[in-house]
Parts: structure tokens; sequence; C-alpha cells
């Protein structure tokens, strides 16, 4: 379990949960949420667990953003990843058959996720980049499964086999494919055997939305 810097004002309750973030974040680059904090420390009601993070946000030991899940950080030296960076939630995006562009997204604009700097591509710090929830699993071979987020960078082309966000402009639908510009059109490739290829017509539109540059695994995502 990883040290961190105590103050005089949190007891040893305080100094556990603080580690187990630290820890949890090491290995998972995402905060825990309130209810595995709570199962790690041996506190049953989630209040009581909002009550140490109250207390150690008090100390400056945390940050907490509690419009969005696992909406905390630690500060200073306490955090193992270093500064973050928030990359808006913008919608779900289809890993299989494409699906129909929704009418609203699911997400609101405080819906976010944060990524350690450290973990980006040196080349993709600072950029407007964007997440999307993935749906389906035609690119599990791509190690991306249903429920896994993808980052993107906005992007109006791509290079052939560059895994793209595409929006299907006529058939008003989206998708996540690798892309490939064909003589006789498009093709968008999944990364599943299981599933064929889209092929687009020369005649059709297709606008690209955003090419892929990093992929969070899924996992259990509770509200803090």
């Amino acid at each position: 379990m990883m040290m961190v810097r105590k103050s005089k004002g949190i007891g040893e309750r305080h100094q556990k949960i603080l580690g187990f973030i630290a820890s949890y974040q090491r290995e998972h680059k995402h905060p825990p949420s309130i209810r595995e904090i709570g199962e790690y420390c041996d506190i049953s009601s989630t209040s009581v667990v909002n009550y140490y993070l109250d207390q150690l946000e008090k100390e400056g030991l945390l940050e907490r953003d509690r419009k969005i899940s696992r909406g905390m950080r630690l500060t200073g030296d306490n955090n193992p990843l270093g500064d973050m960076l928030r990359v808006p939630l913008m919608g779900v995006i289809q890993a299989g058959e494409p699906i129909l562009v929704p009418s609203e997204s699911p997400f609101t604009p405080e819906d976010s996720v944060e990524i350690a700097m450290s973990m980006m591509p040196s080349r993709e710090k600072g950029k407007d980049l964007f997440a999307l929830q993935v749906q389906g699993d035609s690119m599990i071979d791509a190690m991306i499964n249903d429920g896994d987020i993808v980052i993107l960078k906005p992007a109006q082309d791509a290079r052939n086999g560059e895994m793209v966000a595409v929006w299907l402009t006529e058939r008003n639908e989206t998708t996540l494919k690798y892309y490939y510009k064909e003589k006789d059109g498009f093709r968008l490739q999944p990364a599943n055997p299981a599933f064929k290829p889209i092929m687009i017509k020369k005649n059709e539109t297709i606008d690209i939305k955003g090419k892929v540059v990093m992929v969070i695994r899924k996992m259990e995502r509770m509200a803090a």
C-alpha cells in the first residue's frame, strides 16, 4: 500500500482511505467508487464514507466533484498519477451494427472521465479530446469491449487502418470501426470475425467524427 502524507487532523481510518485511493488509482488509472472504498475499509454506509471524504477534502488532501461518477482526486504529492485531464463524455458509439443517431445524448454536460496526463500520448496532450462509451463487441480483437470508453481526437479524415468514430450521414447511423478507403467506396472493418465489414458506396457520404487515441477498460462504475 502506498504511504501518503498525513495531516494532524486525520486518523487511522482517514489514512487507510487515502492509501486505498492512491493504490487503486495507481492500478486502475481512475479513482474508486464510494462503495469500493466502503468495502475495503469495512464501512457499510456510503454516508459514513462520504463523511470521511468530506473531512479529507477539508484537510486539503482530496478534491471532489460530486456531479460526476468517481469524482475525486488526491492532491499534490498524494496523487500517484500526477496531473489529471478531464475529458467530456459525449455519448454512445456502436461497436457492432450501426445504430441510429440518438436525438438526445444519455449523458449530461457534467459527465466526464479523468485521465492521468502521464498516461496520455504526448502528441495528444492539450488537444480538444472527447470520450464515447462503446456498445457492442465488434471490436473485441482490438481489445475494445462492450462498456469500454474510447478517447478520441476530433478529425474529419483518416488514413487506412485507423480506428474512427463514423457517422453514416445518409443512414443517420453511427459506428466505431477501422477505416479503409477503396476503389468503389469505403470499408468499415470490424475486429471480430463474427461481424462482416460495412461497405459504403462511393456516392454515399460518411462523416468521420474522431480518431481513437486511447481506450479506458470497463470497470464497474458507481455514482459517487
